[in-house]
């Protein structure tokens, strides 16, 4: 079946669940969220739920540098705050063991829902508690990962590609491996272009929430670093300090050491578009959601910028999954209301237009429909960097296995504490503590 035809027998059958006004009395509804631009687009789309339904959407969107904290302080509080909750891929396994989060599989079934038409990673990523088994706490919502951004203008100009190709032997092109990127980001650090001096790339070097391990682990991943082993996910040894994940680290430290602006040593999401932005960098790294914007941006959007995966290792090719399913919180007290708006969310027809506004879409229909691909500049590399996706820990005690590795690693690649072996064995030793404190070890 082509992908039209599957977006189109989908939302037939959307149709044919009947979505209206089923309440007795219209609900007020609150849904969290993160304080971004897709946060927006949200209550553009939202407003079709309203019509429908007659209910009215209210939106608590916080900051993400206090996103989590006030949160899952919400939470942990039994808080009434949120009837619906858009939390971070992390959270699934405390929401889940806490009982935060509304089971969602009967309501699946009822409303004939399948996670099988969504991007599988997305279901594993935002859906699953335990990971690989069919208990399902979210409907994918928003579907996210680090790529990479490049000034294609730059890029472009004749007497940069023949001093690049005199140097290197090969184009200047969006890099396919890391040690392409590095030598792309060593071409244009301290370089001048139109009377201004640039540098060479924006990475994730935060240490206060979650960026510098958002960032690494991009990298990580690529050099053979794994969370664990695969019979025993909480045996750490030799996996998260492998000679690979050691080299690793060392690359995102050399990276960081030689190709960055200055005053760098903090900086996430925000910042890094605003160093693309304003013209500073030649690359950025970030999450794929911010590529609407660059797209329309006035200084670097439409043929001045291009897009890339996160670029392949020596041991492998992935990328940090980003992105967020949409839950009903346990403690709301309009339950059946925030479950019609989950229900009005999945049909096709609204995730298509959740993607034209800037929303990414996890639904198959939407994502395998003919044209996608061309629909925007970023489509192809949108769904090249979703097929190469792997995540961060989803335990409960993922906010203390997070904090460490914020530690550890900034100490060692902004700070640079010791050795890249030290700051692994370090990282071991800590999150073996936390899983002997949990009772997993």
């Amino acid at each position: 079946m082509s992908g039209a035809s599957k977006l189109l027998a989908a939302t037939a059958l959307a149709g044919a669940l009947g979505l209206g006004a089923t309440n007795a009395q219209a609900a007020t509804l609150t849904l969290c969220w993160a304080a971004w631009d897709p946060a927006n687009a949200l209550i553009e789309l939202s407003r079709d739920f309203e019509a429908k339904t007659g209910n009215t959407m209210r939106f608590e969107f916080v900051p993400w540098p206090n996103f989590a904290d006030r949160m899952l302080n919400e939470l942990n509080s039994r808080g009434q705050l949120c009837d619906l909750m858009i939390g971070d891929s992390q959270w699934i396994g405390l929401a889940a063991e806490s009982g935060h989060y509304v089971k969602l599989n009967e309501f699946f079934e009822a409303e004939g829902i399948s996670m099988d038409a969504f991007i599988p990673a997305t279901v594993t990523g935002y859906a699953e508690w335990p990971k690989g088994t069919p208990n399902y706490w979210a409907l994918p919502a928003f579907a996210d990962v680090v790529g990479w951004t490049y000034r294609r203008d730059w890029f472009a100009r004749p007497e940069l590609r023949e001093e690049f190709r005199a140097k290197h032997g090969r184009e200047l092109e969006a890099p396919n491996t890391l040690a392409e990127l590095k030598d792309i980001a060593q071409f244009f650090q301290g370089r001048e272009i139109d009377g201004r001096t640039v540098y060479g790339a924006a990475i994730y070097t935060e240490r206060g929430s979650e960026g510098i391990t958002m960032g690494v682990t991009n990298v990580l991943y690529n050099y053979g670093f794994t969370y664990g082993s695969p019979d025993n996910p909480y045996d750490l040894e030799g996996y998260v300090n492998s000679p690979g994940a050691v080299e690793g680290l060392e690359f995102y430290r050399a990276l960081y050491e030689c190709c960055t602006p200055p005053g760098s040593s903090d900086w996430y999401m925000s910042e890094t578009i605003d160093a693309f932005r304003s013209g500073q960098v030649a690359l950025q790294m970030n999450f794929a959601f911010i590529w609407p914007g660059v797209d329309q941006d006035p200084n670097v959007g439409g043929d001045r910028s291009g897009y890339f995966p996160n670029p392949a290792g020596p041991a492998g090719h992935f990328a940090q999954l980003g992105g967020q399913g949409i839950s009903v919180v346990s403690y709301s007290q309009n339950r059946e209301a925030a479950l019609e708006y989950i229900k009005w969310f999945a049909q096709p027809e609204i995730q298509q237009r959740w993607w034209e506004l800037g929303g990414f879409s996890a639904l198959n229909a939407v994502v395998e429909a003919d044209g996608f691909a061309q629909s925007q500049p970023y489509a192809q590399t949108f769904l090249d960097s979703m097929a190469i996706v792997k995540d961060f820990w989803a335990e409960p005690t993922y906010a203390e296995l997070l904090l460490a590795m914020q530690n550890r690693v900034h100490r060692y690649v902004v700070a640079g504490e010791g050795t890249a072996q030290e700051a692994l064995d370090a990282l071991v030793r800590d999150w073996t503590e936390i899983f002997e404190d949990d009772g997993k070890l």
